[in-house]
């Protein structure tokens, strides 16, 4: 282990950019109360996923749906505290105070390939997220003009001009040197989301009274893994988790914090899947904004999504900037670099046809690993010889559960969006 020879000592400290063994995190910002604290894991967590939960527990069924999530918000949750528990122990030992970041924790741990690891997989997840996103408001855009699938000008539908309409905002958008300069349109983009998402759950219910429509408790296995991508997409945020326990002002408290954190979002997931598909049963679709009526209110809802989604672009690609300006710019800022990543999203964008099958894809294959393997191995390797085959079995059983769910899922998805239906 890399920390047993390099992080031995207190004095040792991690260099600055651009060594590939520099932290990705700078200054310590001031400490958070409990409530704050409270606060910003659950921003950190809750995001687009959520709304593709509705079509996802059509598939799978409202109680199978149920438990996987709360499984998953279960794995979620666990591995988190493996993240912070990992980090504390190498600091007990070695004295080493550096590891601010994830990938920080993998090269203390295992070196470069540790860090190369998670510099991967989120770069594989965060720009997994932008493509849901675009793919997200250009669907959505083009079902309020009535025209999803016609052609209307050089053989290109609606879907296709609403992204590359977003395509020159999302230039300028990236292009802006610091997330500071983004915070107002954050702020705005988390209270418009927040107020969406309400007046959707909300619609599901009185919707629900008046349609009952009939509904399956169970899918079969066959939708197993489907469901389970695309929960573990729903709680998106592992990767912050080290930085806002250091951000904690009691840390002592941050793991019961977590707890209710992640007890609370589980509810709400559950309450907006759950309600979503027993408002619109199998008439359920991807995105369950879609599955809204006529009206104002109906439009202002989706034009108030696509419109968070478009501002939250540019922040969820601050660490696909930050990871490849690091490698190939020597952390120097890339303008022309940064253009390209954004090309290449939109180019995925437009090749994906379903949003929640995308969701399950990018759940299946890179968010597990991220969320379940790689805490899982980290804590194995720190603690082997501490806690014995207790270690062994827990984090072992972990860590095969991931790759099966990352392989299977990943091939399930893949043939869902590949199969004519989609």
């Amino acid at each position: 282990m890399v920390f047993s020879k390099e992080a031995g000592s207190s004095s040792y400290s991690l260099p600055p950019y651009p060594r590939e063994d520099s932290p990705l995190l700078g200054k310590a910002p001031p400490l958070s109360s409990n409530l704050k604290t409270f606060a910003n894991i659950f921003i950190s967590v809750v995001g687009a996923g959520v709304l593709g939960l509705p079509y996802s527990f059509k598939r799978t069924g409202w109680l199978m749906g149920l438990l996987m999530l709360f499984v998953v918000a279960f794995l979620t949750y666990h591995c988190m505290m493996l993240l912070v528990l990992t980090r504390r122990k190498l600091e007990s030992v070695t004295g080493f105070t550096k590891v601010a970041s994830f990938g920080d924790l993998g090269f203390t741990i295992c070196g470069p390939l540790g860090r190369f690891a998670v510099d991967s997989m989120i770069v594989l997840s965060q720009a997994g997220f932008c493509v849901g996103y675009l793919i997200f408001i250009s669907t959505t855009l083009a079902f309020l003009t009535n025209n999803e699938t016609t052609p209307i000008f050089l053989g290109f539908t609606p879907k296709v001009w609403f992204l590359w309409a977003c395509f020159p905002f999302q230039l300028g958008l990236i292009s802006v040197r610091t997330l500071t300069h983004l915070a107002p349109l954050s702020i705005f983009a988390d209270v418009v989301d927040l107020v969406a998402k309400s007046v959707v759950l909300v619609d599901d219910v009185f919707v629900s009274f008046k349609n009952k429509p009939e509904l399956k408790m169970f899918g079969g296995f066959s939708v197993f893994f489907y469901g389970i991508g695309v929960a573990v997409y729903a709680f998106e945020g592992i990767g912050m988790v080290l930085p806002l326990e250091t951000e904690a002002k009691e840390k002592e408290k941050f793991g019961r914090v977590l707890s209710l954190v992640m007890g609370s979002i589980s509810v709400l997931f559950g309450l907006f899947g759950g309600l979503g598909y027993f408002a619109f049963g199998e008439e359920t679709k991807d995105i369950i904004t879609t599955n809204l009526g006529p009206g104002v209110i109906s439009v202002l809802v989706q034009l108030g999504l696509c419109i968070n989604l478009f501002f939250t672009f540019p922040i969820m690609m601050n660490p696909v900037n930050e990871v490849v300006e690091r490698r190939f710019c020597g952390s120097r800022y890339c303008l022309w670099l940064r253009w390209l990543l954004v090309l290449v999203i939109s180019l995925v964008a437009l090749l994906v046809p379903n949003f929640a099958d995308f969701l399950s894809l990018v759940g299946s294959s890179v968010c597990v690993v991220l969320s379940f393997v790689l805490p899982a191995m980290f804590h194995f390797i720190v603690f082997k010889e501490e806690l014995g085959w207790r270690c062994l079995v827990w984090d072992g059983a972990i860590v095969v559960f991931g790759f099966v769910i990352a392989v299977t899922g990943t091939c399930t998805s893949v043939m869902e969006i590949l199969s004519p239906t989609a």
